[in-house]
């Protein structure tokens, strides 16, 4: 778990929603905290309530915008290895 005083420093370093340009450490910091989000979802079969502290920590890593984009592309993801696995059924077009 993590600390109270980590907490608050995440809530206060919170991006906020308008443009910022990361330098290569704060990016770096993101990626690597949503793969450690992303990773805790996969050994957890998708349950959120088992990685909400690594959730706090992903979204005050990157910025709001990244967020939505990982997520997106996180589900996306999720969608086609479903698909590679098991396969798909064409639209019956007339």
């Amino acid at each position: 778990m993590i600390d109270e005083h980590y907490m608050s420093v995440i809530f206060i370093n919170r991006m906020s929603s308008k443009e910022e340009f990361l330098s290569k450490t704060e990016r770096t910091k993101c990626w690597l905290s949503r793969d450690n989000f992303w990773e805790c979802l996969r050994s957890n079969n998708d349950n959120t309530d088992k990685c909400t502290d690594l959730r706090l920590i992903y979204e005050s890593s990157c910025p709001v915008q990244w967020v939505k984009h990982f997520d997106r592309k996180y589900n996306y993801l999720k969608f086609k290895e479903k698909m590679e696995k098991d396969g798909y059924e064409p639209l019956n077009e007339k």
